[in-house]
């Protein structure tokens, strides 16, 4: 996980937040209802990629006063502080790309992206 982000002011009380489309909080409702222990999703971001870091979104069951909540029509997404200044004011969609049925995350921080969509920079 990320240990150094010293040029970051994690204290900043303004966020711009998450915005979770509709698209999205219906996936995560599905999520949700498929695991009744869950609360919500976190999201939460790696070292990885070509890039240089990826997202990771897992269940949450018991959630900490270290994260921030968003919600859309009931759908929860949590997210770690020490993560908002990497990704304020990211929106998270749920889009349909060929075959497949994903998240994307339009982060206007990620300065790059690499080839395949998957790791990011700022």
């Amino acid at each position: 996980m990320i240990e150094n982000i010293n040029t970051f002011f994690l204290n900043k009380k303004n966020w711009n937040g998450i915005t979770i489309t509709d698209k999205a909080a219906i996936q995560i409702l599905h999520l949700i209802k498929k695991n009744p222990f869950s609360q919500g999703l976190i999201l939460n971001i790696k070292k990885s990629g070509c890039a240089g870091f990826s997202y990771v979104i897992t269940l949450i069951n018991k959630p900490n006063i270290e994260y921030l909540l968003f919600k859309n029509n009931g759908a929860k997404l949590f997210v770690p502080l020490k993560i908002m200044p990497f990704i304020d004011g990211t929106e998270i969609d749920y889009v349909r790309e060929g075959l497949n049925h994903i998240f994307k995350f339009n982060n206007p921080k990620a300065q790059h992206a690499c080839g395949c969509g998957e790791s990011f920079s700022i």
